[in-house]
């Protein structure tokens, strides 16, 4: 069977950059000696989830893609044989971005994403959104793997994932940085069904501020030949502890159940979409502090 494993790193940032450097290090050498095919942190590791509003501290503060910060996971990646989703406060212009860079089993990066949904309703209106949803094989010992990205609040959106599954992606990595409680996970669960794809999303654990861990993942399988009812598509929901889970995907069971399903982009129609793509807002959702 085609397994393809995703570790949640699930831990607590170090007290400096540099702790936090050390600590998942070692996070991701647990998780290759767990089985991992691809270990996954939290959203914008690389602070913790600080975003400074001084906007010349946050900045400081921000790390170019080529920072040895970086590299070393890059490294890392490619000694372990394993993929690995770092997190950051990406320096861009004109100001910061909240990324994950996906490095591949060689080191090679595979995949930048940035934060599309930026929280503006808060601290995040002082970073730049990202301006796509990219899509990537992914080569991992199991094959190619199509990977797509999500960040936190990009779950709440379906437009996310609906991009992601058109662009064929199988998996979706979701660093995420708050409160995981019934309806987060319940948008998770809605979309790996409706888009029938993996849904991976790593937290940080209870310690964290506004944190409570329950990194889960859903495999998008919702029916099987062999069953007379729905199945329940998490495989994973991990409690509040500190610590490394693991989940296993299956791939083969995926890929069979997308070329016979209803879901995806089987029975779309797109061509009466078009109030989707409007940009007008009307009462009650106008805002004062949003921005394209």
């Amino acid at each position: 069977m085609n397994h393809f494993q995703v570790a949640f790193l699930q831990i607590l940032p170090g007290s400096t950059r540099q702790d936090s450097l050390e600590k998942g290090i070692s996070a991701c050498r647990e998780a290759k000696k767990a089985g991992a095919d691809l270990a996954l942190f939290p959203e914008m590791w690389s602070t913790g989830y600080s975003i400074p509003q001084d906007i010349s501290t946050l900045k400081a503060e921000a790390l170019s893609a080529d920072d040895p910060y970086v590299i070393t996971f890059s490294r890392l990646a490619a000694q372990l044989d394993m993929a690995i989703g770092i997190t950051l406060l990406e320096r861009h212009q004109p100001t910061p971005r909240n990324t994950l860079i996906l490095f591949d089993r060689h080191g090679k990066k595979a995949l930048t994403y940035a934060k599309v949904h930026t929280c503006d309703f808060g601290e995040e209106r002082c970073l730049t959104p990202g301006d796509d949803f990219p899509v990537t094989p992914l080569d991992t010992a199991q094959g190619i793997v199509h990977i797509g990205a999500m960040i936190c609040y990009d779950r709440e959106f379906p437009e996310s994932a609906r991009i992601l599954m058109l662009k064929g992606a199988e998996i979706i990595l979701v660093p995420n940085a708050c409160p995981m409680e019934i309806n987060r996970l319940c948008q998770l669960r809605s979309r790996a069904y409706e888009n029938m794809v993996g849904i991976a999303t790593c937290n940080y654990p209870c310690g964290q501020p506004d944190c409570n861990g329950h990194s889960s993942a859903f495999d998008g399988v919702a029916y099987l030949p062999d069953l007379p009812d729905s199945r329940d598509t998490c495989i994973l929901e991990a409690g509040g502890e500190e610590g490394i889970y693991l989940a296993r995907f299956d791939l083969d069971m995926l890929r069979e159940y997308r070329k016979t399903e209803i879901h995806g982009n089987a029975y779309r129609h797109p061509q009466k979409y078009h109030l989707l793509i409007s940009e007008r807002i009307e009462e009650p959702f106008i805002r004062g502090d949003y921005r394209k």
